[in-house]
Parts: C-alpha cells; structure tokens; sequence
C-alpha cells in the first residue's frame, strides 16, 4: 500500500496537471503546492519515478505516468466521496470538510467507500462541483467556464462548481445562495462599479463583484 505521503504528492501532481493538460509540472510549483522545499519535493518525485508512477525530466518537470494516474483517481474519489458524506449525511459545513477529508481520505477502505457511494446515490460531483472520478473509466472533465462574470445575461443558468474553494469564500457563497445546483439569472453586469446584479431562484438578488463572479462556474439551463 502506498503511504499517505505518496497518495498527497500524486493527487497534488493530478490536480497542477489539470490545470495545464499535457504540461510537466515544474518543481518549483509542485514543492510550493505540498509546502516543502524543493529538493524535498526532488527526492520524492525521484522515488516515484523509480516506483513507475511518475516521469521526472530534471529540467522540465514531472508529470505522471498511466500508474500513477490511476493511483491519483483512486485517492480523488476517496477525498471527494468523504467530503460529500461529511457534508450531506454528517452535516459538516461544506467550508470545513477540506481537511478532515484529507486525513480521512488515507483510512477509508474500499468495501466503507462503495457503501458511501451506494448511500449518496451514487454521485457525479462533490459539494464544490468537482467531479467524483468514477470507480471505473475516465472521470467527467472539470468545469472550466463560463462564470457568473461572462454568461449570458437574462439567462437562466445552473450554477456547477465553485473554483475557488478556500473557506472564506465558500462561507461567502453560501451565504449568497451561491451553491452548485442553484439556477440563477444574471440580471445585469454594471461595468462602472465593476459589479454583476444576480437573482438565485426563489431568493433575493445579490450583487457580486467581477473578481467574485469569476469564481462561480455555471451552465446554461435549456
């Protein structure tokens, strides 16, 4: 069984790789993202390079192999699936699960977590809008674009995934009535007060900033 530490560092490599498909993550980056030096970060990388999991280039990066892709899915799901538990059936603030599913992510067998699943319906996405990466086969992509900051105005439309998940933010949003699910209508976008008037169904119009409707991902409602 892989350690903890080799679970967080392949994750971390998954998720720097989405934002960049097809790049090498830089060293620099991938050491910044785990909070260690870089030639701690190095050392690492090299052993799972040695393990088949990645393939480390020392002056372009890392990027991880099909092993260790798979590796990184299975640890995915197992974070996003306990923080939905944790939200939906334990009650958690959906600000604070982060961190406890980090710790529970490692701990969680196989046999618990297809329960999970089967309990929570079997879900697509977390609280945030992230996609749950399937027990089998590729994972949906993640919702890119467009935000509250550039959809269509006087259309309705559902909001996905919010891309800024620090708890502050989601405390925010959530006192908005800003949450995945929600159909909203962008009412106006005033460019002088740099502000967009929006409408969550059933509930009171909000008024965001741009910088703060950028981080609200929806799709259109046909």
């Amino acid at each position: 069984m892989p350690t903890s530490t080799v679970e967080n560092y392949l994750k971390q490599l998954y998720l720097q790789e989405q934002a960049a498909p097809g790049e090498f993550v830089a060293m620099g980056k991938l050491a910044a993202a785990m909070e260690v030096v870089p030639g701690t970060a190095t050392a690492m990388v090299k052993a799972l390079a040695e393990a088949g999991l990645v393939t480390y280039k020392p002056r372009r990066g890392v990027r991880l192999s099909r092993a260790g892709e798979q590796l990184s899915l299975h640890v995915l799901r197992r974070h996003r699936l306990v923080e939905l538990f944790l939200v939906k059936i334990l009650g958690l603030d959906w600000s604070a699960v982060h961190d406890e599913a980090e710790e529970l992510e490692h701990a969680i067998s196989d046999r618990v977590l297809g329960r999970v699943d089967l309990l929570l319906g079997r879900p697509s996405v977390d609280p945030h809008g992230d996609p749950i990466p399937p027990a089998k086969g590729r994972p949906q992509p993640l919702t890119t674009g467009p935000s509250l900051a550039t959809c269509e105005v006087r259309k309705r439309h559902r909001i996905a995934r919010i891309a800024d998940q620090e708890p502050p933010f989601l405390r925010f949003v959530d006192r908005c009535g800003l949450t995945p699910g929600t159909v909203v209508v962008v009412e106006r976008r005033d460019e002088a007060a740099d502000s967009v008037l929006i409408r969550p169904r059933r509930k009171k119009a909000v008024t965001l900033g741009k910088a703060a409707a950028a981080k609200v991902l929806v799709k259109r409602v046909r």
